[in-house]
């Protein structure tokens, strides 16, 4: 479903190249769950935003739900970014002067959706994130968890082949982070692939597959293995 092969991308400016992806693979299947991982700088974030089609790569081949990527134009990335992909951020990205039916709303007008497809959309999205009672409430009238939900259902309303989750529980208590994390688990088992990048290896662990980024690059599955286990004999128990 996501291909990546050799990737390379470099930040330039006037007095230094920065090589935030290179010689980067992936290979994502459909229904996977996979957790990104990897320190600050380490290029979790670049991977992210070219996998949603947010930037541009400068070397090797990415391959989409079987479309290659390169080669596209802006209008084109664009539509398949609408068609294909839903977001999750950390900060949740709701529009505050909206309830959260507008805002569920928004990306699906941009789809062309006609009045009724979207109301049923909408509808039928926030049930599923345990909001449908709330439809007519405002993001400030809601705990951060809520708000989380709100952004899922936005993602998913769209009925996305995979959606690409940014920490999407680093705004959260463990309690919020849990339940938003439980929600996503029951996505995937519905059948959306999801990628999730987190610097939570608790959470990380409860997706199927964990991958960890380093140096720009996705450690082998051995040295991603030892990686964990390090982590886990140094981190202290509590």
């Amino acid at each position: 479903m996501l291909v990546m092969k050799n990737i390379g991308k470099v930040f330039t400016t006037d007095v230094v190249q920065t090589h935030a992806l290179r010689e980067f693979n992936l290979n994502v299947s459909e229904g996977d769950f996979v957790a990104v991982t990897g320190t600050s700088g380490s290029g979790k974030t670049t991977f992210l935003n070219v996998a949603g089609l947010l930037e541009t790569f400068d070397s090797g081949q990415y391959t989409l739900d079987g479309e290659n990527i390169q080669g596209l134009n802006d209008k084109q990335r664009s539509q398949l970014r609408n068609e294909k992909i839903g977001f999750i951020f950390q900060s949740f990205n709701l529009i505050p002067d909206l309830n959260l039916f507008d805002n569920v709303d928004v990306p699906l007008r941009y789809r062309g959706f006609n009045a009724a497809e979207r109301k049923s959309r909408i509808i039928q999205n926030l049930e599923r994130v345990g909001l449908g009672k709330r439809i007519k409430h405002y993001p400030a009238q809601l705990s951060g968890g809520q708000q989380q939900r709100v952004a899922i259902a936005r993602a998913l309303a769209g009925t996305p082949r995979f959606l690409l989750a940014d920490e999407p529980t680093g705004n959260l208590d463990s309690d919020m982070a849990n339940s938003v994390m439980t929600l996503l688990q029951e996505i995937n088992q519905s059948g959306t692939t999801i990628i999730m990048v987190t610097h939570d290896q608790a959470l990380a662990k409860q997706a199927q597959r964990q991958i960890i980024v380093r140096d720009g690059k996705v450690c082998d599955a051995s040295e991603t293995a030892a990686h964990i286990q390090t982590q886990a004999e140094i981190t202290p128990s509590v």
